[in-house]
């Protein structure tokens, strides 16, 4: 386990593989694990980063505030603290809006970027996440965390082809957050709208959309694609919101065929 001290608590990552750097962003409720199968995929060609949000897996839990925002400057205190000039971000969910929103950020920063099953616009979350991020509904599951498994448990087959592989990283992952950084990033999330500042994105980027995601509305690429007219779009039939998990191989060839590009 390997971690670094940024201003504003320690994050906890994983890396592999040797070559060019490219770091992975994990989404809402998820945690570097996620990643596992994609860092040994691409290790023999690229130096994986995977790292936890803060709030999120091992990282620290002791801010005040766990925004989109954040995570994007968390983004860039990372490869600072590491002595990454510049890499490509891998993210998906929450992690690819952190993924866009820091290549607006810092365009400097940012080779390429790719995002799998990410909202541009907080509002194409589905009804649940978006209950989740009300302070009111927030109260109630605050007290009842096992009642929040047992959904979660329960929703893992519509969310994924592969439920058994999802929920016990899902399991363990919720268990290790803290409920600020449950509530607050969400909340963050619903209230985000990358649209006005895509143009500025002129890197090379992706968008990975399944057609059968429930978590975030699969025609999200439609705004990413206005944005970013450059952008290169991949929408799998056979998918929901975890290509990597529905359709691993069809996910590796398109990520690896977008860094060698």
């Amino acid at each position: 386990m390997s971690s670094i001290v940024t201003d504003q608590g320690l994050v906890h990552y994983e890396a592999y593989g040797c070559g060019p750097p490219v770091i992975l962003l994990h989404g809402w409720l998820g945690s570097w694990t996620l990643w596992l199968p994609t860092m040994e995929a691409l290790g023999e060609k690229y130096r994986c980063y995977a790292l936890d949000f803060w709030g999120f897996g091992e990282s620290g839990k002791k801010r005040t505030t766990y925004a989109v925002t954040d995570f994007m400057e968390l983004v860039k205190q990372f490869m600072d603290v590491l002595g990454i000039i510049a890499a490509p971000l891998v993210g998906h969910s929450m992690g690819g809006t952190t993924s866009l929103g820091t290549a607006v950020r810092y365009p400097d920063r940012v080779r390429k970027v790719a995002v799998i099953g990410s909202p541009i616009v907080g509002s194409s979350l589905s009804i649940l996440l978006k209950l989740a991020g009300n302070p009111s509904i927030g109260s109630v599951v605050r007290r009842n965390l096992g009642l929040l498994k047992l959904g979660l448990r329960l929703y893992a087959p519509i969310v994924t082809r592969a439920p058994e592989k999802w929920w016990p990283m899902l399991e363990k992952d919720v268990s290790s957050m803290t409920v600020d950084s449950f509530f607050s990033s969400i909340n963050s999330l619903r209230r985000t709208d990358l649209r006005p500042e895509l143009h500025k994105i002129t890197v090379p980027a992706l968008g990975v959309y399944g057609k059968r995601d429930v978590i975030v509305h699969p025609q999200q690429y439609r705004p990413l694609q206005a944005g970013v007219p450059h952008a290169r779009i991949e929408i799998r039939d056979n998918s929901g919101h975890f290509p990597m998990l529905d359709e691993p191989e069809a996910y590796l060839d398109i990520i690896r065929s977008f860094l060698a590009s």
